[in-house]
């Protein structure tokens, strides 16, 4: 992180409430330690660390697709069933076939079922722990 992304990063964790300042640093000391061969602080002796329990994965929410559903709806649709699943993630599968129904005239139901399809496969990705 070069100096000027520090210092706004600062200016703004300045602006923060006592609480807010406190999540951000949880959160980072979160993300720290979920690194390979990165911790915040040593363990005090040579026996491992203990192992964090495994992050429970909620269930997808099923949501019916209405009748002629239109891809952006099923993009809306599959982003809640799948909340889990990060929007980022998801993103480039979703514009790729968004793209080929809009730029290619590709059939709306085959690129539903290609959609979902994808966010099951995401998800499964993620219960084992491969995302």
């Amino acid at each position: 992180m070069d100096s000027d992304q520090q210092k706004a990063l600062l200016d703004t964790l300045e602006k923060l409430s006592p609480a807010d300042q406190s999540a951000v640093s949880s959160f980072a000391e979160f993300l720290l330690n979920r690194s390979p061969g990165f911790s915040i602080t040593p363990p005090a002796d040579n026996t491992a660390p203990a192992a964090t329990p495994p992050l429970e994965i909620p269930e997808p929410e099923h949501i019916p697709a209405p009748e002629n559903e239109r891809v952006v709806a099923a993009i809306k649709r599959l982003s809640k069933t799948y909340h889990m699943l990060g929007k980022n993630k998801m993103l480039g599968v979703s514009s790729d076939l968004m793209t080929q129904h809009v730029l290619q005239g590709r059939e709306a139901s085959d690129v539903i079922a290609e959609l979902e399809r994808a966010f099951q496969e995401a998800y499964e990705a993620l219960k084992q722990g491969e995302d």
